[in-house]
């Protein structure tokens, strides 16, 4: 297949960021073993030509330093008393005046050279990013000039053979003894992988001994897995536990998403080819036809714990105080203690046999709220074992919650969000821009999304594919990808409108559960997607409007996603656009060769 460069896309077409291209379109050769890497020779140091031990040679200048400065002082106050001109210099006056200027030299040429020289090295380097920086816009804008067809085959335009391939850089190597001394004891057992990072106090270190440990044990590489590049300090305790590396998804960007009068560019992370080129066209569609409205429900985090009695009565006893209204004050006031955010809403009890679930819901303000909730949970369990102490608690979750399972509880409860987003097409666009019918659209989302998930005895899965638009946007705002599961739950309806001329479709979705604080939310690659919607953080003026507002963006971006899907279905090009889009031209075979 010919590769040809497209002619320019109007406002609001996909926009792909790629991974450092560097990493991405070098491949390495794997080695036979640890000992065939090449070890770098250390750099020369200034003080390896001194005559003497570093530390013996900066005792003497020192010591000669502030002597001869002592004398001088010493001799110039004896010529002021005397009244002797101080510009008559005795043979031992002169050697001490040398001796001071020689010992200055060389403390000045140890403590500043070197900061010096960082200077000097800081500006080389920036100028020779500027350098690199103005070569890539060059190539850049000679690449987006080029509208001929490649003169290449499409391989040779993509990725060149690998007899072609440059040689890549290195693979990180052990830097000192003490390192190497530290692999040999994670491998053999005696040091923990895991406190690598509290026994170092260097994160990047203990990622780069630990990831050499694998290799070691596995006897396999982990050539391609990037390791420099990222800050390891900023997961630590929080995010993910002995890491090796990181994992590179590019961000394409959908949009702008005309939602509730403002415009949106959404950031997606994703592999899968066609997605972010499906969901753009939904996005132009409803930006067409006026935008979209979206409207959040319900907002609350839950949690359920399950807690077991000597009887069903017992259990039931409690279920009755924990339902009556005139002690909802009571515990509203010990829940809420947790957090200044956490605000108890609401209990619902439910017994099977002499156990009892509780599952409480509260507000979380601007975080996904797991944590929150959990912690108020536990301050009420606490109480409650005042009063009914044969209470034996369980677990704080007892899956009535119910976090990172599909369940009717959140289908029909809600948890989270709970959101609902229409539009209006109009028939000119569903005819120009999505390529149907309204008729047709119609049809098939009875078919599809409401008979045919009935057929399959779906729960909570009443559209086309919102769990691909949920995961990508989740991923790449830094959001727990586990509760796409919840937070995927969404039923499409689609409708003739205005004498049959137009479309009306919306989305409903009972629990998306997002936060723009904790968790990954504060890497500094989500933080900069929830920066570009606007949402980055907590809301000081309004908290928990920066989590709604996500919500919200969520919603309106699976609506355009199914609104796109379905009209590609409906007219017959799903095979054909994936044929195109997410099918790789390179010859798989020659590549693992």
């Amino acid at each position: 297949m010919d590769v040809r460069r497209r002619p320019p896309k109007p406002p609001g077409h996909t926009i792909a960021v790629p991974p450092n291209h560097h990493q991405h379109s070098l491949h390495r050769k794997n080695s036979s073993s640890a000992g065939d890497r090449c070890i770098p020779s250390p750099t020369p140091k200034a003080s390896d030509a001194l005559p003497l031990p570093l530390y013996l040679t900066n005792g003497i200048f020192f010591t000669l330093f502030f002597a001869v400065a002592y004398y001088l002082l010493h001799r110039w106050r004896d010529k002021i008393r005397t009244s002797t001109p101080l510009h008559v210099l005795t043979l031992s006056e002169l050697a001490a005046i040398i001796s001071l200027i020689a010992s200055f030299i060389y403390l000045l040429g140890f403590f500043g050279i070197g900061f010096v020289q960082s200077f000097i090295a800081r500006a080389s380097n920036e100028a020779w990013d500027d350098d690199v920086v103005v070569d890539a816009d060059r190539f850049l804008l000679q690449e987006d000039r080029r509208l001929v067809p490649c003169p290449a085959a499409a391989i040779d335009c993509a990725v060149p053979p690998v007899s072609k391939m440059m040689d890549p850089p290195p693979l990180p190597v052990i830097s000192s003894e003490e390192d190497e001394e530290i692999v040999k004891s994670v491998v053999s057992g005696s040091v923990p992988s895991y406190s690598l990072e509290s026994k170092l106090g260097d994160c990047h270190r203990a990622a780069s001994i630990r990831r050499e440990a694998v290799q070691r044990l596995t006897g396999r590489s982990l050539v391609g897995m990037p390791l420099d590049g990222f800050d390891y300090d900023s997961i630590l305790g929080q995010c993910c536990e002995m890491p090796v590396g990181y994992v590179q998804i590019p961000v394409g960007i959908v949009g702008p998403l005309l939602l509730n009068g403002c415009e949106y560019s959404v950031p997606m992370a994703t592999t899968e080819g066609c997605l972010v080129a499906s969901t753009n066209r939904g996005c132009k569609a409803i930006y067409a036809s006026a935008g979209a409205t979206s409207i959040v429900l319900r907002d609350g985090m839950t949690r359920a714990p399950v807690v077991r009695f000597p009887t069903a009565k017992k259990a039931s006893e409690l279920k009755f105080f924990m339902e009556d209204p005139a002690n909802f004050d009571t515990l509203s006031v010990v829940f809420n203690k947790s957090s200044r955010f956490a605000r108890l809403q609401g209990i619902q009890c439910s017994i099977a046999g002499k156990n009892l679930y509780m599952r409480f819901s509260c507000s979380t303000g601007d975080a996904m709220g797991m944590n929150m909730v959990s912690k108020g949970v536990q301050n009420v369990l606490e109480f409650l074992q005042n009063d009914f102490s044969d209470m034996d608690v369980i677990g704080i979750s007892g899956n009535f919650c119910s976090d990172k399972k599909p369940s009717a509880v959140n289908w029909i409860e809600g948890r989270g969000k709970s959101v609902v987003c229409e539009a209006i097409i109009s028939e000119e666009v569903v005819r120009n821009v999505l390529k149907t019918t309204v008729p047709a659209l119609v049809e098939l989302n009875v078919l599809k999304n409401l008979a045919g998930s009935a057929v399959a005895g779906s729960l909570g899965g009443f559209n086309a594919h919102a769990a691909n638009i949920v995961s990508a946007v989740f991923i790449a705002t830094g959001q727990d990808p586990a509760q796409n599961i919840e937070s995927s739950h969404c039923i499409t309806m689609m409708e003739a409108v205005n004498d049959g001329k137009d479309l009306h479709i919306s989305v409903t979705m009972p629990s998306i559960e997002v936060g723009t604080v904790g968790g990954g939310t504060q890497l500094a690659s989500q933080s900069a997607c929830l920066n570009l919607l606007g949402v980055k953080g907590a809301s000081k003026e309004s908290p928990g409007s920066n989590s709604r507002l996500l919500a919200s963006i969520v919603a309106g971006s699976v609506l355009a996603g199914e609104l796109s899907l379905m009209s590609a279905i409906s007219a017959g090009q799903l095979v054909k656009s994936h044929m195109k889009y997410n099918r790789s031209s390179r010859d798989v075979s020659k590549m693992v060769s």
